[in-house]
């Protein structure tokens, strides 16, 4: 097992636990032929099961990520032959539908998803409170008051205003 990173590295600390718990959901679609199948489409993939086509910003809020990473996801996704991308309304909104292949693949995504929630109250009992617990609550933390703010309150000296570019010629 690699060394956990140094205690004051949170947010090192909080990408290898995403890794522990990403890469191994990973290994289960590797296992069954899908090594291309990552666990982050999962929720977009239930999100479109549920609520059918939608625009990537409707898409982004349903899955609660930011419109920029359900771009990148639905793009990655849209490579993998797992959704279609088509004009909605205007000429800037692009509605995201599962293909054949992605309704192919309901079986297993379900059960996996089902097979995933299971391990993590397993896990949960292992711990001092569910991690969906503390998630949340750390979510609601951040919110209400973010890290930045938390860093100048800290003391960190507030960095000069940029120069006006005229005064450097």
């Amino acid at each position: 097992m690699a060394p956990l990173p140094e205690r004051e590295a949170v947010g090192t600390l909080l990408r290898h636990v995403l890794e522990l718990l990403d890469g191994d959901v990973a290994k289960v679609y590797a296992e069954r032929d899908l090594a291309d199948y990552r666990p982050r489409y999962s929720p977009v993939v239930r999100a479109l099961q549920t609520q059918g086509p939608m625009p990537i910003r409707d898409l982004a809020r349903t899955v609660g990520v930011t419109h920029s990473a359900a771009s990148q996801t639905v793009a990655q996704m849209n490579r993998a032959g797992l959704v279609d991308l088509t004009p909605g309304t205007d000429a800037r909104q692009r509605l995201v539908s599962l293909t054949t292949k992605a309704h192919e693949l309901l079986p297993l995504v379900t059960a996996e998803w089902s097979a995933t929630t299971a391990a993590m109250r397993t896990l949960d009992t292992e711990l001092s409170m569910p991690l969906v617990d503390l998630l949340t609550e750390l979510t609601t933390a951040l919110t209400r008051r973010p890290f930045r703010q938390r860093i100048a309150d800290a003391g960190l000296p507030t960095p000069p205003p940029p120069q006006d570019r005229d005064d450097l010629a």
